[in-house]
């Protein structure tokens, strides 16, 4: 990104759409940078003003972590793809115990795209930025023909920190182990296709779109050996049931859930019903998964329940020893079903 410099005219950000020239390189593209995206991040790595950022070198172990934004629609209850991607990309690096430090995006956006919603979610990517405490150090911008892009596409890079020795990761689950999650399911992929296709209820479904790192921080410090907590997953796409079916899998392990202690909001069982989806299929932006000893899960549980991104957190089930590494689920009526891998894309475009 460029320094600041002086223009003819501003920027009309009310009126004003994306065109050709935003993506080229030459005056307009840097106007934007300047006016636009250089206002909405700055900060000290940002007005370096290079393609890169020379970021100064932290202890421990580097994790990092990328994602991209194809979500449709660009606006939905509880947030947009702007603080969608900072969310998303946050927990991912969190999600291995580390601290998110720094956050690069891209853009690619499509051409008469209203500069007005740009501004909009650019803003509200740089406040969920500044809410986290992860800078934009850097980025870049490309505009496509119209028809080729759907307005606007976020890809976001993530860097952060791990304390040496520290291990969390799909690969620790151990049989008899506690399998925690942080709060209610399903809210971010109904919210979404609630408004895709139309539909109203009675109590308003939201988005828990939401940067967990400090909540994972928080279920650290309350742990006397962190090595304790084995796993965390954020269950985006495909939910609870993908994450525990990935899990399973890279820890050769099997999973016994309850269905009667797995949280759902009751709007959310009922919108979920009227658009035959299952709520343990569909995606969450602010609910994480842990899996931990479980001589902690007690602690740990309170430790969850104590922050606020965590206040309803439930123990759903245990860790077993299981060669075919199912995951398998106590159901209300008193029986037993395999919650599976999902067959095809539940909900496409949900993040």
């Amino acid at each position: 990104m460029t320094a600041k410099k002086n223009y003819l005219r501003p920027i009309d950000f009310k009126h004003g759409r994306i065109d050709m020239t935003h993506g080229a390189g030459g005056r307009a593209a840097a106007q934007l940078i300047d006016e636009l995206f250089a206002v909405a991040f700055d900060n000290e790595y940002l007005r370096q003003g290079h393609d890169g950022a020379l970021l100064p070198q932290p202890q421990g172990r580097l994790v990092m972590a990328t994602d991209g934004h194809v979500i449709s629609p660009l606006f939905f209850p509880g947030g947009d793809i702007g603080c969608l991607s900072v969310h998303g990309t946050v927990n991912d690096v969190a999600m291995s115990g580390a601290v998110p430090l720094y956050l690069a995006a891209s853009f690619i956006i499509e051409e008469g795209y209203p500069l007005a919603n740009l501004k909009r979610i650019v803003e509200s990517m740089a406040a969920a930025s500044r809410e986290a405490g992860v800078p934009v150090v850097t980025g870049d911008t490309k505009v496509v023909e119209k028809g080729k892009g759907d307005g606007v596409f976020i890809s976001t890079t993530g860097v952060g920190v791990v304390p040496d020795g520290m291990l969390i990761d799909g690969r620790q689950a151990k049989p008899g182990d506690a399998i925690l999650v942080s709060g209610t399911l399903g809210e971010h992929g109904v919210a979404v296709m609630s408004l895709r296709e139309s539909l109203e209820f009675e109590t308003a479904i939201i988005s828990d779109t939401a940067a967990l790192h400090t909540l994972v921080q928080a279920m650290l410090a309350a742990l006397p050996n962190p090595g304790d907590l084995h796993v965390l997953r954020d269950p985006t796409r495909g939910g609870l049931a993908t994450s525990l079916n990935e899990i399973a899998r890279q820890s050769q392990v099997g999973m016994s859930l309850v269905e009667a202690d797995i949280p759902v909001l009751p709007q959310v069982e009922a919108a979920c019903e009227l658009l035959g989806l299952d709520p343990l299929y569909v995606a969450n932006e602010g609910k994480l998964i842990a899996i931990c000893a479980p001589e902690v899960a007690d602690s740990l549980l309170a430790a969850m329940r104590a922050h606020p991104l965590g206040a309803a957190a439930k123990r759903i089930g245990t860790v077993t020893a299981d060669d075919n590494c199912f995951v398998q689920m106590a159901t209300r009526f008193g029986g037993r079903r395999v919650v599976d891998w999902p067959s095809g894309e539940q909900l496409p475009r949900i993040c």
